[in-house]
């Protein structure tokens, strides 16, 4: 499907974004104003999520933004009323903190995800959902790359939780007819992502940070381990489509990258392509070593067989990219007065 096609599917529909100030959900909404939807975002602006009123900065005119909970049943039941697609990424996503605080952890992403799919039954049983699960439900796969019939067994609370999110959606599907689709997503990078949460979050903006910041990037272990990478406006096109295609209806889809990369050869391209930074290589941390799941990527052919997905930006060109962003917006992302890592 090309972008006159998606443009002629969005082109004035009535769209959600949850967690619309975050990362994708940024990322995605700026593409929807594209292509001529009437978007609306909902964000809890949770401290330490993620979410940036600048991400949609250049947008902000085009779209209405309600700063919410999508805990808040009564609130989230008037937003998804009278929509045309919900795109749902909100979530709590830090693996370590899901273990600090699995009761967080359980509410944003259980609780409030099956609260989404009852006021679209009771309210908007016509709506078409895709939600953001994780490649984080497979655990420490048996086989790589991993396909969705690799067996789901998380290392930490955050991957149970996420499954359990991710079948709230299949089973409404599938009981009450709701057109939702689910995508398991890798190491998502690229523009508009948080710098400022630290590895807890995601590993990739924080190796980041450290090379613009000329300082260590500390690789754990042998930094032998394998993953794929997921350019954000690949992983963007593949929600589009999602939701486009009555072909995504109730099913679970793998968003892999290209080819897998070492983290030790990822932390040398991104000080490389940097011209500043510096990487080390230490013992992993105990309470990572706990969780760590080895080499781990995903298998992406069913999404190319159902909706043509096949992702466009390799490694180099999309770190090259998120670089250059952040040199320019820095200040947006990276106060002046904010902490080193």
């Amino acid at each position: 499907m090309g972008n006159a096609d998606l443009a002629h599917h969005f082109a004035g529909r009535r769209v959600l974004v949850t967690g619309g100030l975050g990362f994708i959900g940024s990322n995605l909404a700026r593409r929807l104003v594209r292509l001529g939807a009437q978007v609306v975002l909902v964000d809890a602006m949770i401290p330490h999520h993620g979410g940036n009123y600048f991400n949609v900065d250049d947008v902000r005119d085009r779209l209405t933004i309600v700063e919410a909970d999508i805990r808040d049943q009564p609130r989230l039941s008037s937003l998804v009323h009278e929509q045309d697609m919900v795109f749902n990424l909100a979530g709590q996503v830090a693996h370590i903190d899901s273990m600090n605080d699995p009761f967080m952890d359980l509410e944003i992403n259980c609780r409030a995800q099956l609260a989404l799919m009852e006021a679209c039954r009771w309210h908007n049983p016509t709506v078409k959902v895709v939600y953001a699960s994780t490649r984080q439900v497979y655990g420490r796969p048996e086989y790589v790359p991993a396909d969705e019939r690799h067996p789901t067994r998380p290392t930490d609370v955050n991957g149970i939780n996420k499954i359990a999110g991710e079948r709230y959606h299949i089973l409404y599907h599938e009981v009450y007819g709701i057109r939702a689709a689910a995508l398991r997503l890798t190491n998502t990078y690229g523009p508009r992502q948080a710098l400022r949460l630290g590895p807890r979050q995601a590993f990739i903006p924080y190796w980041l940070r450290l090379a613009i910041e000329d300082q260590e990037i500390e690789v754990w272990g042998d930094g032998r381990q394998l993953r794929d990478l997921t350019y954000v406006d690949d992983v963007v096109e593949a929600f589009l489509l999602a939701a486009a295609s009555d072909a995504a209806d109730g099913e679970v889809f793998n968003v892999g990258g290209q080819q897998p990369i070492s983290l030790r050869d990822l932390a040398e391209l991104i000080v490389r392509v940097a011209g500043s930074g510096r990487v080390v290589y230490r013992a992993f941390p105990d309470e990572r070593k706990r969780i760590d799941v080895g080499s781990v990527y995903l298998e992406s052919g069913k999404i190319a067989r159902a909706l043509g997905w096949q992702p466009q930006v390799d490694v180099a060109e999309g770190v090259r990219r998120t670089i250059a962003y952040f040199r320019e917006y820095r200040a947006q992302y990276l106060p002046a007065d904010a902490a080193q890592p």
